[in-house]
């Protein structure tokens, strides 16, 4: 007898456009089977090209990893470096699959200031795959909310002196137009993984209203399976925005 599969199941319904991944667990990953941290980031980075893999096969359309965040740069030297080198290792094996599922590849953060050999491989990326129509792959590196904002803030405030903007044009629209994020849409999920409740410092403008999964699976443990579960979730739950339901008129408050 035909069992359809959790896959089979999320395609039936309505897809989130946009999910974001706090990818979490790899140090612990490694120190519980006695491994340097380092080599648990590797496994991280393996998950990764699964996790793509089938997001790609589901058609959704924005998929954004936090891959190096701000506050990573305080860790030790040696976990930086290899962190900073994961990008080249990812992309130099995995770009010909990314073109072969018409995946686009773009990242937010101060891109600048990474190392040479991490922009290079990036860069290489975006722009063979800047005409690719499939999922957009976005990788947050040396990104942080706190700071974004700050940064679009400063722009804004820029731009209002030059006399480019009025001070009554400052919006919510506007002040999407000066992030790190400009033309992609918030994300309907946030996911995190590895046990740990918060959001770290991940797209706190853009998750006003999305849905948030937290996960107990380490990162590199973390299957295709659990990812259509919290999918299928997501699928389940009444999203208001502020609203009322329609048939008793209860406020989500």
């Amino acid at each position: 007898m035909f069992k359809a599969t959790k896959s089979q199941t999320v395609n039936t319904r309505p897809l989130p456009k946009h999910i974001a991944i706090i990818m979490d667990g790899n140090g612990r990953y490694a120190q519980l089977r006695g491994l340097p941290r380092i080599k648990g980031h590797y496994e991280g980075m393996q998950n990764v090209k699964s996790i793509v893999r089938h997001l790609s096969n589901l058609d959704v359309k924005y998929l954004t990893l936090y891959a190096f965040s701000t506050e990573n740069w305080s860790r030790p030297s040696s976990e930086v470096k290899y962190l900073l080198k994961l990008p080249t290792d990812f992309l130099g094996t995995f770009l010909p699959e990314l073109m072969e599922k018409n995946v686009k590849v773009t990242t937010i953060g101060h891109f600048n200031d990474l190392p040479k050999h991490t922009k290079k491989a990036v860069q290489t990326a975006i722009d063979r795959t800047k005409d690719n129509t499939g999922l957009n792959l976005i990788f947050a590196l040396n990104y942080g909310a706190r700071d974004e904002i700050q940064w679009a803030i400063k722009n804004i405030v820029k731009d209002a002196k030059a006399g480019r903007i009025d001070e009554e044009e400052i919006d919510n629209n506007l002040i999407d137009s000066y992030l790190m994020t400009n033309g992609i849409p918030d994300p309907e999920m946030i996911i995190r993984t590895s046990g740990e409740y918060r959001l770290s410092n991940f797209l706190l403008w853009q998750s006003s209203y999305s849905e948030l999964f937290f996960s107990h699976t380490l990162w590199p443990e973390f299957s295709t399976e659990e990812l259509d579960d919290l999918i299928y979730q997501y699928q389940k739950r009444e999203r208001r925005f502020g609203g009322l339901k329609e048939e008793d008129g209860v406020d989500e408050d």
